[in-house]
């Protein structure tokens, strides 16, 4: 587990990451000097360590938010009809010349909305999804707070919607999609929430090829069993693998009508 250092500007905390390697790619280390994370927590917001919202949300500490970011990075940057290869050289994952739809389940504060919306390039779409009001406004003010997230917003290549994430989302493309069937599925899915079990909703949403980034209790519909980091990823044709990484920490959190604890509980957030 990373350190829970201190640091007094965005800049001195993503030094720190990339230092101690907890960021490894210098566009991913770029994208994390842009977008402040002051403008996203609202307290102790360069501590390498979760920081509480509301609703028993918090906003993930960097380190896990780097190692999302990371992990999604091919399926993120946006594909060119002229080659593979994206900015910086980094690995791109995709249908050359479609744009980027990505899907961010339990957005909380925001953060990754925008840096997913700032990787995703101009014609691709970010959608935020929580179930509760309050955090879905919370993630857009956020946004708001700065030039580029106002940019990004009022574009619609950043949104927050208000839904279930257990099933997924189903949202809109631009104009200038490729053709109808871009209308469908998402590149990359992060889920800022433990589920309960591996959502098959969630893995029929992505797009061929589309990887999904999602912690899972170990044991089936127990709340109390440890917690990983499991990636699916999906091919061009469709076939599914399956992964477990790492064990992490979650918070769960009540369904935001009644008193039944929801499949998808709060832990870092996003």
């Amino acid at each position: 587990m990373a350190v829970q250092t201190s640091h007094d500007s965005n800049e001195s905390l993503v030094e720190y990451l990339w230092r101690d390697e907890l960021i490894t790619r210098p566009l991913v280390k770029s994208v994390f000097l842009k977008v402040d994370r002051g403008q996203y927590a609202p307290r102790d917001p360069y501590k390498n360590s979760p920081q509480l919202l509301s609703h028993q949300a918090t906003i993930s500490a960097p380190y896990m938010h780097a190692k999302a970011v990371e992990s999604l990075l091919p399926y993120l940057l946006p594909t060119t009809e002229s080659d593979k290869a994206g900015e910086g050289g980094e690995e791109v994952i995709g249908i050359r010349g479609r744009p980027r739809r990505i899907l961010d389940v339990g957005s909380g504060s925001g953060f990754l909305v925008h840096v997913f919306a700032e990787l995703a390039g101009e014609t691709g779409i970010v959608v935020g999804l929580d179930h509760i009001e309050k955090l879905r406004k919370l993630g857009e003010l956020n946004m708001r707070k700065s030039a580029e997230g106002r940019a990004l917003l009022d574009s619609g290549r950043a949104r927050f919607r208000l839904g279930d994430g257990r099933r997924g989302w189903s949202e809109a493309t631009p104009a200038n999609a490729v053709s109808q069937g871009d209308e469908d599925g998402w590149d990359a899915i992060h889920v800022g929430a433990a589920a309960i079990k591996l959502h098959d909703e969630l893995v029929q949403q992505l797009r061929s090829p589309g990887r999904l980034f999602i912690p899972v209790a170990d044991e089936e519909n127990n709340w109390f069993s440890d917690k990983y980091i499991w990636t699916v990823d999906k091919d061009e044709k469709g076939n599914v693998t399956k992964t477990k990484h790492y064990r992490v920490q979650y918070v769960s959190l009540m369904d935001a009508t009644d008193d039944t604890p929801c499949v998808l509980s709060r832990r870092q957030g996003s």
